[in-house]
């Protein structure tokens, strides 16, 4: 991204960098369960070291009280695990600004790591308090943000830091940034975007935004039985948004008018409890029975979207078409993410949230041209909205 101050633009020979990164892993029993994250942040790392920088890192993980250290939330497997990627040795300071931090950081030397203690333990952090912006700023003397994940959010680590010291971006804030911005401003057509997920309330901004973009708008999960109210159908006992039907008809109107395929359920699996037991049947999408729910989209849906997600050149997907965490209800998003998959011609980016998790389950991950590893900020910048992460880097 040419308007962001880059790594590549640092002069890091003996100066300590504070490296804003994005470690919020799972654990299981003390170890990281899945070190994506982890990776993610290794090309940016492995710069600063091989140019001879002290390297800081700092992160969150999980939802700490942010009122001093919980133990299970604490940094330090991150940091063991990252000194095995690295092969090398990685010290971990147990604060993260105070007496252990500012020694550990004061005695690095050239191509040492550090890793902080969790950013959240300190309710500072999330407020964007000035005097912990300073603090963290105290241990440095240049600061580079790689933590697209957290880049919607005006934080002390990604917001307020980048004020006081020289701010540049990493190598995976700008390959997130340049590849959702770059699709979204000249897609390679047909674009097919695909949204799934509960409520039409929290993807209102990303369906006008992306119908402003998109050949074809592919709509599953819940929010599907808003869409289908507005069309007039009975959706049973269906998770639906009564007070955004209007807004759901609006857009359908919008597609129709700017000549983008809207592309709605046709038929929908059913059942009368979201659970692995349930007994379930296919249905039309306009003979949902009283008090069952739709929890997936059915055989027949399935197989329309993915013959559009086939046509495409470009394809975006955020949000999975059913609760596909349950085997029963997993059918939907399995044809879909083996559509996005099969289709190697075209370039695919996968949003972040669940639908990450999806093509995670169901062995396609490396099928996938981007995978983002931020969901909410991959939203907010589908839908236009500037990124306070991204903005305090801009030249």
């Amino acid at each position: 991204m040419a308007d962001m101050r880059s790594i590549d633009e640092m002069r890091a020979q003996g100066e300590r960098v504070l490296v804003r990164v994005d470690f919020n892993v799972p654990l299981d029993g003390g170890a990281v369960a899945d070190d994506t994250r982890i990776r993610a942040a290794l090309p940016t790392i492995e710069k600063l070291v091989g140019d001879g920088a002290k390297v800081i890192l700092m992160s969150h993980l999980g939802r700490p009280k942010g009122t001093g250290a919980e133990p299970a939330f604490s940094l330090a497997p991150a940091a063991e695990r990252l000194s095995e990627l690295l092969g090398r040795p990685v010290a971990f300071a147990t604060d993260t600004v105070g007496p252990d931090a500012q020694e550990k950081a004061a005695a690095l030397a050239d191509g040492d790591v550090l890793v902080l203690e969790n950013l959240r333990f300190d309710a500072r952090e999330k407020a964007n308090d000035p005097a912990f912006s300073r603090e963290l700023a105290a241990l440095a003397d240049a600061y580079v943000n790689d933590a697209f994940g957290t880049a919607h959010r005006a934080h002390a680590s990604t917001a307020g830091v980048a004020e006081l010291l020289p701010a540049y971006a990493g190598y995976l804030m700008q390959n997130e940034v340049g590849t959702i911005t770059g699709m979204l401003d000249a897609p390679k057509r047909p674009f097919v975007a695909v949204l799934g997920g509960s409520k039409v309330s929290d993807k209102i901004k990303v369906i006008d935004a992306l119908l402003d973009k998109a050949d074809t708008l592919i709509i599953g999960g819940a929010m599907c039985f808003t869409f289908l109210l507005a069309q007039g159908k009975d959706v049973g006992a269906s998770l639906k948004e009564d007070d955004w039907v209007d807004r759901a008809s609006q857009m359908i109107e919008k597609a129709r008018t700017r000549g983008v395929q809207l592309l709605l359920p046709v038929d929908v699996v059913v059942a009368d409890a979201i659970s692995e037991d349930a007994a379930c049947e296919t249905v039309a999408a306009d003979a949902i029975p009283a008090g069952k729910m739709g929890l997936d989209i059915g055989p027949e849906t399935a197989a329309l979207y993915a013959e559009a997600i086939a046509g495409a050149a470009s394809v975006f997907w955020n949000g999975p078409m059913g609760v596909f965490e349950l085997e029963p209800f997993a059918a939907g998003t399995r044809t879909v993410a083996q559509a996005v998959a099969d289709n190697a011609a075209a370039d695919t980016i996968i949003g972040g949230g669940d639908s990450v998790a999806a093509v995670n389950r169901f062995g396609l991950a490396d099928k996938m041209t981007f995978i983002s590893t931020g969901g909410g900020a991959s939203m907010e910048l589908v839908q236009g909205e500037q990124l306070p992460g991204v903005e305090a880097l801009r030249r």
